[in-house]
């Protein structure tokens, strides 16, 4: 496969990463690994388990460990903990369980707005009425 100058810049140099990165900022997460405390949580003994797989969380960051392996901070509800994961660790489950946390905040807003307006024109019908 040929890449363009702009995703040949963008690979990394990591081989087990996506060229682009696979999950977006707020997508929700499951943990498909253990993951091991790596001796970077100073309050945990080394090599004990973090979270355990099935663990659900949403991603807080995107960022790179020695620039060139890809990091997701993922903020776990149940554990009240972030974590680094890596990509290979991480599976979507927005995508299985059908929820779209994007389009019910912005049905929400479209029926918040709705009856604000039927307010509104309930209001000022009165306000002429009583005139």
């Amino acid at each position: 496969m040929e890449f363009t100058h702009a995703q040949a810049n963008q690979i990394s140099a990591s081989t087990k990463d996506e060229i682009l990165p696979a999950f977006r900022l707020g997508e929700r997460v499951r943990i498909k690994k253990p993951i091991k405390n790596d001796g970077s949580n100073p309050f945990r003994e080394p090599n004990e388990i973090l979270v355990y797989p099935g663990a659900e969380g949403y991603v807080k960051f995107i960022g790179d460990w020695l620039q060139v392996i890809r990091i997701y901070e993922v903020h776990f509800i149940e554990e009240g903990e972030t974590y680094g994961c890596r990509e290979a660790e991480l599976e979507s489950i927005s995508d299985i369980d059908g929820y779209d946390e994007v389009e019910e905040e912005l049905r929400w807003l479209r029926e918040h707005r709705k009856q604000r307006s039927l307010e509104k024109a309930n209001r000022e019908k009165s306000q002429r009425e009583g005139e």
